[in-house]
């Protein structure tokens, strides 16, 4: 999901903006707040805004189609969060391969499902089974996108299973409601609305390495089977009738994080949109008593906010995500004042769960993955040089395209790595700003690489001869900046002078990204020495 929702920040700078050698917008994304991310944040192309509105025409196709075919309020509820599943997890970088992780869910999830039924009245078997599902969800990111969308609704059919309190009777149905909405929702994705086939394929793969304990993914299944167990039997505790909102809990803390840094600022994240969303549902869901047409527009809402948010606010969308549980229990006739306070009791349980696992259970450095989403993100700023370059100079297979929309979720995976260190709590004042740091001077590049991008795809561009030294400074910046020991960046020609104003616009973009090369030598090497991520 991330590589596809972030993906809509790869779209070109306006060309009168580009020829001052200047981007549209600059972020300090360390100081953003989760009001200004939501609201404030750009969408080019609108990209965040078309994915979820084409949610909610997949889910609501899926659901309407569910309810025609005269399956039970059980069955469309099933059947919409199939839906909502596919649509939300599905990240692969190629429709094709989207089209494949699609059709491959039930057949993961189908016996998973049957498996949960099976178990309700085996409640020890039923709860190995579970933290198995759990850890076995976690390692399938090992094999990536796809891993990663199977484990996903693996862990979300035995889930299911515990929220509609499925029965092997009931099985039939929701196979068939599962597969009907399914196929809506894929109607919608891949031949109604398929805009991801007009854009270059980005795939944006954790860059984790190693074999055993040593390759983090491993690290994170033990970490995320010893969390779920923590909260299956604390969150029994609170409660025998929704224990498995703990584990939900915790489960969806591990999800598109791999430090412990990221897991951390990922669990407080849940328990503020937690908050916030129970609140909210309070004042609104309750008095509704289930209405259904209120509901129904209120679920379209939410489905919306989730798609909306999930790229830029985590805690935005977990507000989404709870009140969009609370009208489902309103819905089912279940929900109450006390029912919502158990929500917040059971989620603050999974998310300590998960707090305490990644803490002291084969803890993940942020300081190791934070180096190698830099490192990926600065050799990727390298190749959309390089691609410019050999287009502009009459290359007919180059192209920066596919590079530049792949530098924007690198960029993304940095900012989620870096997290911790920006975050407002973070003691850590020196480190956060270094981080700060690093992350304006990537945005600078990733700004005038776009810039680059644009030109190169104008054919009246100039075919100018210093195109070839410059990228040449480039490739040797990025070479010293992740080259262990290496003594740094020099400084960069286009530094020496400004850039007049009958400079090559190309050449100005070019001159730009070696100026910000330049000025990460120092944060980048203070941050070995005491340490920037070391979270």
């Amino acid at each position: 999901m991330d590589a596809l929702m972030c993906r809509s920040m790869a779209l070109r700078t306006p060309r009168r903006l580009l020829c001052a050698g200047r981007a549209p917008w600059r972020r300090n994304l360390g100081r953003e707040n989760v009001w200004k991310r939501m609201f404030v944040a750009p969408d080019p192309g609108l990209l965040r805004l078309r994915s979820a509105t084409r949610a909610v025409l997949g889910i609501g196709l899926a659901v309407t189609l569910c309810g025609l075919a005269g399956h039970s309020l059980v069955g469309a509820v099933a059947g919409g969060l199939a839906a909502l599943l596919a649509l939300f997890t599905v990240a692969d970088a190629t429709v094709r391969g989207q089209a494949t992780t699609t059709a491959l869910l039930p057949v993961v999830g189908f016996p998973v499902l049957a498996l949960a039924a099976g178990l309700h009245e085996h409640p020890v078997a039923r709860d190995a089974a579970f933290v198995a599902v759990v850890a076995a969800g976690v390692y399938a990111r090992r094999w990536g996108p796809r891993g990663h969308s199977l484990g996903v609704f693996a862990f979300m059919a035995f889930f299911v299973a515990q929220f509609l309190r499925t029965v092997p009777d009931q099985l039939p149905e929701l196979y068939g409601a599962t597969l009907l909405a399914l196929s809506a929702s894929s109607a919608v994705r891949f031949g109604l609305w398929c805009y991801e086939r007009r854009m270059p394929p980005v795939a944006a793969s954790a860059p984790l390495t190693g074999r055993g304990l040593a390759r983090p993914t491993n690290r994170q299944a033990v970490q995320a089977a010893v969390a779920a167990a923590f909260a299956l039997v604390a969150g029994q505790m609170v409660s025998p009738e929704r224990w498995y909102w703990a584990v939900g809990a915790a489960w969806w803390v591990f999800v598109n994080t791999t430090s412990r840094g990221e897991t951390l600022i990922r669990g407080f994240r849940r328990v503020l949109g937690t908050v916030i969303g129970i609140a909210l549902g309070l004042l609104v869901v309750v008095p509704l008593h289930g209405a259904p047409v209120p509901t129904a527009a209120l679920v379209a809402v939410c489905v919306f906010g989730i798609f909306y948010s999930a790229p830029v606010s985590y805690t935005w969308m977990m507000l989404a995500v709870t009140v969009m549980a609370e009208l489902l229990y309103g819905v089912l006739g279940v929900l109450d004042p006390h029912l919502i306070a158990l929500r917040l009791v059971e989620t603050g349980v999974g998310a300590l769960g998960a707090v305490l696992a990644v803490l002291f259970v084969l803890p993940v450095s942020t300081h190791v993955i934070t180096d190698a989403w830099i490192a990926r993100a600065l050799r990727c700023v390298h190749r959309c040089t390089a691609e410019t370059a050999a287009r502009l100079q009459g290359s007919a297979t180059a192209d920066p395209t596919a590079h530049v929309a792949e530098l924007e979720v690198l960029l993304s995976r940095v900012g989620l790595s870096l997290a911790p260190l920006v975050h407002p709590l973070n003691p850590l004042r020196a480190r956060g700003r270094r981080a700060r740091r690093v992350l304006a001077l990537l945005r600078t590049c990733a700004d005038e690489v776009r810039g680059l991008a644009a030109i190169a795809s104008d054919p009246e561009a100039s075919h100018d001869p210093r195109l070839s030294a410059a990228c040449e400074r480039v490739e040797a910046a990025v070479e010293a900046l992740t080259t262990p020991g290496s003594p740094g960046v020099g400084v960069p020609a286009g530094g020496r002078t400004a850039a007049g104003p009958a400079e090559e616009p190309v050449l100005a973009h070019l001159h730009g990204i070696e100026r910000a090369l330049h000025e990460l030598t120092a944060p980048l090497r203070d941050a070995h020495d005491p340490g920037l991520a070391r979270a």
